[in-house]
């Protein structure tokens, strides 16, 4: 059975809302490129409900951030910082297309790089990328559920703390707790107990900024501080899969301790691979032919959008 020319975005109240009043510029742009296709564009209240009741509805499905739970629907992200977004197959990162590529540094030019690069420095951290040294602690920003273990990670939160605070023990480690999760007692108790164990561990809540200026390393699960951190030139340390695995060192393929030895001595080419991830491999909502990428990317996911 063909597939009907409808596309239905589901979103939840405060970007549906956005969405309706023309104020969520993405979703804007993919609903005026699918209707010059044809399409009809039905703006929808997200659920999980509604979500399921979405396979049977003959039409085209896009989620923002959930999983695409069957054929005919896509998922949207924002690639860590506006204006750049993916749609993608699947709502796990570590499965996007750009995960399962090979960063070629020669695909890039070096000067477009890094004139694009410090443009960004400069408007995402107001400056706090042009004081860095490397003298400072290990950083360590956590994201939630510290004490488990979950498939896509090498260890849970709070052991690749210990793991670090261990291998690492002549050398400052700072941990750094997200401002926007809420941490529960039994978490805050089990980090206690290692500043109490280490003492060469602190933790604090936020300050990523601070932290990625002076710290040697980063080392974390998969949080977007890393991936921020190439922008002050610091390498990092994955306990998690990701879609920017590409120049860290990963502890899936290499094991913790190889990982924080490599780690040490590593110098990536982090402007060329900021631009490679994020110019040449992400949809640019602002850009002047925004709307033809959205199609193309359609088309090579499988949508029958002509």
């Amino acid at each position: 059975m063909s597939v009907a020319k409808i596309l239905r975005v589901y979103l939840d109240q405060e970007p549906l809302r956005h969405a309706r009043q023309g104020k969520f510029n993405f979703v804007n742009k993919i609903a005026h490129a699918l209707e010059k296709q044809g399409f009809r564009v039905e703006l929808r209240k997200n659920s999980d409900l509604e979500r399921l009741k979405s396979a049977a509805r003959n039409g085209y499905s896009l989620f923002l951030m959930d999983d695409p739970l069957h054929a005919n629907a896509l998922t949207m992200r924002r690639s860590y910082f506006y204006p750049f977004w993916r749609i993608e197959a699947s709502a796990k990162r570590w499965e996007f297309e750009v995960a399962q590529k090979t960063f070629d540094p020669a695909e890039v030019e070096a000067e477009v790089a890094k004139d694009w690069a410090d443009k960004w420095r400069k408007w995402l951290f107001k400056g706090a990328a042009s004081q860095v040294t490397k003298d400072g602690p290990i950083y360590v920003p956590l994201q939630g559920r510290l004490l488990h273990h979950r498939s896509f990670q090498a260890a849970s939160p709070v052991e690749m703390v210990e793991q670090v605070t261990t291998y690492f023990p002549n050398v400052p480690v700072l941990a750094g707790l997200h401002p926007a999760e809420v941490y529960t007692q039994a978490e805050r108790d089990a980090l206690d107990a290692l500043c109490d164990r280490y003492p060469n561990l602190t933790v604090t809540t936020g300050q990523m900024e601070q932290a990625l200026a002076t710290c040697r390393f980063v080392v974390s699960q998969n949080s977007s501080a890393a991936l921020f951190g190439y922008f002050f030139g610091k390498p990092a340390v994955l306990f998690g899969r990701i879609d920017f695995h590409h120049i860290a060192a990963n502890v899936h393929e290499l094991g913790a301790q190889e990982a924080f030895d490599t780690v040490q001595n590593m110098k990536p080419d982090f402007d060329r691979y900021l631009y490679w991830f994020t110019m040449m491999n992400a949809i640019r909502a602002d850009a002047e032919d925004c709307e033809d990428q959205i199609l193309n990317t359609l088309r090579k996911r499988g949508w029958q959008v002509d």
